[in-house]
């Protein structure tokens, strides 16, 4: 097949082009005693073995450039009930074409990864197995030390004669991302507008409650020194049921890292997401979203909160430390998690305020990069909960909560071909 396709493009103009296919396996066990939730009374443990199975084809030919990224997601021994095969089935991650009008602007249309920053708020989630990726278009200016991407999308269930409510995300969207490198320091701006589709009963018709996330984010090198910012708002409304409401919240969140030797280096690191009291009879949404944000990276490894979940809540305040240690093929880091909620909260049955203490989290992980294409990691994490988790989350503080994974990340290149 590869040869066929090397043979059909060097029939295609005289152009210079290249071709490159990529296969990444990645399979992960995971042992879950309490991931996401506490651990219930009278439920057990499940470990399962995922993988991610895709193949990438990228084509370049002097101003344009195309990528076409197939993949398959599963669960070991997750099969079709009325046959063996997969009941998953091959999805489409990323399709998209690029132009270069000149050296400075670029156009890309299509399936594709919006990454910024830290991924606080736009990233490709690749903790994730299928991954994140959206249909847009992608205008980038870009020269020297700076950076401006223009975006935008629009989304629709089918090619339907009549306008029918589009609730699976977003409606559409448009943001902008301003980023400006200095010699040590790297700043960047956007400006982020979301409309969500609801339908009016009243009115008997669609409409559309617009979300905007606006902010900064700052990151710098100095010698051993290191660290970033960011400080985000939301405003405008956001899309209940069959109707709409006012947005207020804010994010600000600060990491500070220091290079003690070589291999070693430790960081100090603050979050804070705005929630809403539970006591609160204000309509407004007061709780930050993090809207497309690499939520796996932040606030604990066992995703007790905003990955899924925690959503118009009572927000979060993450107090953490990293220490890290990276040489060779080696990484381990430890990362100890103190949370407490941004608002308050209340014990329904007894209408009593709770401590804002959530629990401390501590994650375990190392990496070990084998060669360039073959890559093995793991981690042990483990929450002690507080009374407050249990009231906000269920299960019991009580129990053994924990989580256990190993990963394997194999990305070989397959072919290659220049002309």
């Amino acid at each position: 097949m590869l040869v066929a396709v090397a043979f059909a493009i060097s029939t295609v103009g005289s152009f210079a082009q290249e071709l490159e296919v990529n296969l990444q396996l990645r399979p992960r066990f995971e042992y879950r005693n309490g991931f996401k939730e506490l651990m219930k009374d009278d439920f057990y443990p499940t470990s399962f073995v995922s993988q991610r199975s895709r193949m990438n084809f990228f084509y370049k030919q002097e101003k344009f450039k195309a990528n076409v990224s197939f993949q398959n997601v599963r669960v070991w021994g997750d099969v079709a009930t009325t046959s063996p095969s997969d009941k998953n089935g091959v999805a489409l991650f990323e399709s998209w074409i690029s132009y270069d009008f000149n050296t400075n602007w670029t156009a890309k249309f299509g399936r594709q990864v919006l990454s910024y920053d830290n991924q606080r708020i736009m990233g490709g989630i690749d903790w994730l197995q299928q991954g994140q990726s959206h249909d847009a278009v992608l205008v980038t200016n870009k020269k020297n030390n700076y950076q401006l991407d223009f975006g935008a999308a629009l989304n629709n269930n089918n090619e339907a004669l009549y306008e029918s409510a589009y609730v699976t995300n977003y409606k559409n969207m448009q943001f902008i991302w301003f980023n400006q490198k200095f010699s040590k320091l790297s700043l960047s701006f956007l400006a982020l507008n979301n409309g969500y589709q609801y339908e009016n009963l009243v009115e008997n018709k669609f409409q559309v409650a617009y979300l905007q996330t606006i902010g900064t984010y700052g990151k710098w090198d100095a010698s051993k020194f290191y660290g970033d910012f960011g400080l985000y708002a939301q405003t405008g409304e956001a899309a209940i049921t069959n109707d709409k409401v006012d947005v207020g919240a804010y994010y600000a969140g600060f990491n500070l890292g220091y290079k003690f030797t070589n291999p070693f280096k430790a960081e100090l690191g603050f979050e804070y997401l705005s929630g809403k009291d539970q006591n609160d009879t204000d309509t407004k949404v007061k709780s930050f979203t993090p809207l497309f944000g690499t939520n796996h990276g932040f606030n604990g490894l066992m995703d007790y909160f905003y990955v899924g979940n925690h959503k118009n809540s009572v927000g979060l305040q993450d107090f953490y430390t990293k220490f890290i240690y990276d040489k060779n093929k080696w990484q381990v880091t430890l990362a100890p998690h103190l949370f407490y909620s941004a608002a308050s909260v209340y014990n329904m049955a007894t209408l009593e305020e709770q401590d804002s203490y959530l629990g401390t989290e501590i994650d375990l992980t190392a990496t070990y990069k084998m060669d360039k294409n073959f890559v093995i990691s793991g981690g042990v994490s483990k929450m002690f909960a507080s009374d407050t988790l249990e009231i906000l989350k269920g299960g019991n503080n009580s129990n053994d909560n924990n989580w256990a994974w190993v990963m394997i990340s194999f990305n070989p290149q397959l072919f290659t071909y220049k002309k």
